[in-house]
């Protein structure tokens, strides 16, 4: 151990795994925070296809076999109307930070900057409307300082799931992506298919991952639909890129002393 590393066992562990695989999957530290998220996006998505909100307790059914009821056409205005929905909802984001707390406060840090709008994916089984081809965030000009918190509200595996290219081959790819210039996403995609990872991450537990790493969704296989949350965190005083703090970013655990720092102003009318 480093003499300047104050970490605890548990805080280095933690940090050392995210950094080796590029994500870390946790269980939700508050479940009924994440119940609540998971009820209110099904009795939204009710409403906005004219359907009886599930009973309580099925909405984990009713979001799994919403491709029953929706079609790939109008899946994109169900997919705004839902995302509309939970970010006018007062409670929803301090819910959100909730469920991953105390990882985000280890890996990230306990002054923090949180995305102001939430996103939400929805893939029905088969479907290719919805994809997400291989990328980082950072490439879409957002900091290497961001990571993202990923919440499924159902059960999620293999191409229900999301896939991550882990740090190891992530930076063996990353010098030949000119070899990419004049090709499609898809062929950067065959070239790392080998090596990437899809978590396994039903719903109870959160994902953590590193946005600088190559990640996308490929066509849902599974038999059922995919709902998962996601939302970017910082470091409040790390450096941005193209999303700034105000627009796209605020501050959600800024501490005491940061906020009298912030204040402060040296006093003037002194001659040098």
């Amino acid at each position: 151990m480093e003499s300047n590393d104050f970490l605890t066992v548990a805080e280095r562990e933690l940090g050392e795994r995210f950094q080796n695989d590029g994500y870390v999957v946790g269980p939700v530290e508050d479940l009924d925070s994440a119940a609540r998220i998971r009820g209110r996006v099904a009795d939204l998505a009710a409403d906005h296809l004219g359907l009886p909100a599930p009973q309580t307790g099925e909405a984990g059914d009713f979001l799994d076999g919403i491709h029953a009821h929706v079609d790939a056409a109008r899946l994109n205005d169900l997919r705004l109307a839902v995302i509309d929905g939970i970010n006018t909802e007062p409670w929803l984001r301090p819910a959100y930070f909730s469920i991953a707390r105390h990882a985000l406060s280890t890996i990230v840090g306990n002054e923090l900057a949180m995305q102001r709008r939430l996103n939400l994916s929805i893939q029905l089984p088969d479907d290719d409307s919805s994809l997400l081809p291989v990328h980082t965030d950072a490439w879409a000009g957002n900091s290497p300082f961001e990571v993202v918190l990923w919440l499924p509200l159902v059960d999620c595996r293999a191409t229900k799931s999301m896939f991550l290219l882990p740090p190891g081959p992530d930076a063996a790819m990353q010098p030949r992506l000119g070899e990419f210039a004049d090709k499609g996403a898809e062929d950067l995609f065959r070239a790392i298919e080998a090596d990437v990872v899809w978590p396994e991450v039903p719903f109870g537990r959160f994902l953590l991952f590193v946005q600088t790493l190559m990640h996308g969704n490929r066509i849902n296989c599974e038999p059922t639909t995919r709902w998962s949350l996601n939302g970017r965190f910082k470091s409040v005083f790390s450096p941005y890129a193209d999303k700034p703090l105000g627009e796209f970013f605020e501050p959600v655990s800024l501490r005491a002393a940061s906020r009298i720092g912030m204040r402060y102003r040296l006093p003037g009318g002194f001659d040098e």
